[in-house]
């Protein structure tokens, strides 16, 4: 069944990358929208700019010019915690599926990673969706205790449709993603994701779409009404002054990392982790020390950045949102700091707090 709404809309979107002295215009003037429930294919020859468009549109590249809309929001220029917020409304299955898994990462981490982020969820109720997620899309449950190179093209692509859905997103964007498989699997994978699009149809047939601005305080009261009226009674997670179990230092992590992830090429903050070594609270202020640990010395040198100017646009980024987050003064230090191949290290990744089966 599909919704007369309109989900997603492209206005004149346009992207130039610099050759030299000049602009390669990669994608011009393209417009188009799509209604919720509605299924869109973009088609051309190689290199003519689907993919751009699509990796646009997820926000993983900046639009050169032109306007994107989610639900009638224009997401393209949210900055820090809203972006993040926001990242879990559109996700993207690439067409090379084994290029998106870390080697070390079992499917079953991968899948619940996540619901993990986003959601907070524990590691023992990840598995159990993991589990499930892997049945939806026609896989073993067992699958989560197998790492990448154990599953063929098929099952991998499976695994990271499965993982696109996890998180319930309102626009699943497919680049190809049946091109780098074998031609009997394609009608496979192009069959799943039909019939996932079908089951989510039936699930929220009566699903509502509210535009709301917490900043303009546009609708706010509508959704905390809608809210209250949809959720049943239960007892509070929380006491009335606790906003959640995470500590202090786990924020600081977060919101360090995120600055590093928006304003690094892709490469880096995924061989990146922070460590908070100093977190010292005065009434007014508090100070923080961190350590930014990266896997080479070239690393090292792009996240410093000529003149030390990298780093300290990081910092500056971060030391903001701190000061908005805990509502105090805050003094931040930030070191970088070479540690030789950490993600292959079970050693060294329990030290940074991950848990390993």
């Amino acid at each position: 069944m599909q919704n007369d709404t309109i989900l997603l809309e492209v206005k004149n979107l346009n992207k130039t990358f610099p050759v030299k002295k000049e602009k390669l215009y990669a994608v011009s003037h393209v417009s188009f929208s799509l209604k919720k429930g509605e299924c869109l294919g973009i088609v051309g020859e190689s290199g003519c700019g689907k993919s751009t468009v699509a990796r646009m549109i997820a926000g993983i590249i900046p639009v050169s010019g032109g306007e994107v809309l989610l639900e009638g929001e224009a997401y393209m220029n949210l900055k820090g915690s809203e972006k993040r917020r926001f990242r879990r409304n559109i996700q993207m299955v690439f067409q090379d599926p084994l290029s998106s898994f870390s080697p070390r990462m079992k499917v079953g981490t991968y899948l619940m990673e996540s619901r993990r982020n986003f959601d907070g969820i524990s590691k023992e109720n990840g598995l159990k969706e993991a589990r499930k997620l892997l049945l939806e899309v026609g896989l073993p449950e067992d699958f989560v205790n197998r790492y990448p190179h154990e599953l063929s093209g098929g099952q991998l692509q499976r695994v990271a449709i499965a993982r696109a859905i996890s998180i319930q997103p309102k626009l699943l964007i497919c680049d190809e993603a049946t091109g780098a498989l074998d031609v009997s699997i394609q009608n496979q994978i192009a069959k799943l994701l039909v019939k996932l699009v079908e089951e989510w149809k039936e699930l929220l047939p009566q699903a509502e779409i509210i535009p709301i601005s917490a900043t303009s305080k546009f609708n706010v009261d509508y959704v905390m009404k809608r809210i209250k009226e949809l959720l049943p009674d239960s007892p509070p997670y929380f006491g009335k002054d606790q906003w959640t179990d995470k500590p202090a230092r786990f924020f600081v992590n977060e919101i360090i990392r995120e600055k590093i992830l928006l304003y690094y090429d892709k490469e880096i903050p995924y061989s990146v982790e922070v460590v908070v070594e100093e977190f010292k609270e005065e009434p007014k202020k508090i100070h923080i020390r961190a350590v930014i640990n990266v896997e080479r010395d070239s690393q090292k040198g792009i996240i410093i950045g000529k003149q030390g100017k990298a780093l300290k646009k990081v910092a500056t980024e971060a030391r903001r949102e701190l000061e908005r987050f805990f509502g105090k003064t805050i003094f931040l230090e930030t070191y970088v700091k070479v540690d030789k191949d950490w993600r292959s290290s079970d050693k060294e990744l329990r030290n940074f707090g991950y848990q390993l089966d």
